[in-house]
């Protein structure tokens, strides 16, 4: 692809996010004008709006999991696995607003989720590794889900702490030396 085409899907991909979790019925015409491309070059990417919807939330999951090896390329395995964590409740929080268009695009019988739970467990396997944790990934995952789904950012990250002690016990506890039986 060249590299303008490249760009204007980008591009595209980017004002289609924030349209589609802010603005209820967006035409793709206004998608494009706000992107600065034609409609036509909009059709060359995504025939479909749901083809665009659906680009938008792999991009999403796409630069969640992405984001795991750089992460632990620039932090220390535990400041990883948190700031991971962070950056999952922001991607939850995009997903749950774009609700009304996935459920548009699972309508016409396309699952956007079928590759989702593999490319997850592989990212959050790779940022439990290294602090040589037990945790299971879905484990992770279901209570990270959980804590999205919460409204107060303050109690939020409360939870995110409960959580990243509770890996890190379990990280500990597994590298301690047996405990010596009693004499």
């Amino acid at each position: 692809m060249r590299a303008d085409a490249v760009r204007n899907r980008g591009l595209l991909i980017e004002v289609a996010l924030d349209a589609f979790t802010h603005e209820k019925d967006v035409t793709l015409g206004a998608i494009a004008k706000k992107a600065g491309v034609g409609i036509g070059t909009l059709y060359r990417h995504f025939p479909t709006r749901e083809a665009l919807i659906e680009a938008v939330y792999r991009t999403e999951l796409e630069k969640l999991c992405d984001a795991a090896p750089e992460l632990l390329e620039t932090h220390e395995p535990e400041a990883a696995l948190r700031e991971w964590m962070d950056r999952f409740i922001a991607y939850a929080a995009t997903k749950r607003d774009l609700k009304e268009a996935l459920q548009a695009v699972i309508a016409l019988g396309i699952n956007p989720f079928e590759h989702s739970r593999a490319k997850m467990t592989e990212a959050v396997q790779s940022l439990l590794t290294p602090l040589n944790a037990r945790t299971e990934p879905m484990d992770l995952m279901a209570l990270l889900i959980g804590v999205a789904q919460n409204g107060d950012p303050d109690q939020a990250r409360r939870m995110l702490d409960l959580i990243m002690n509770g890996v890190l016990h379990d990280a500990a506890a597994r590298s301690a030396p047996p405990a010596s039986a009693p004499r």
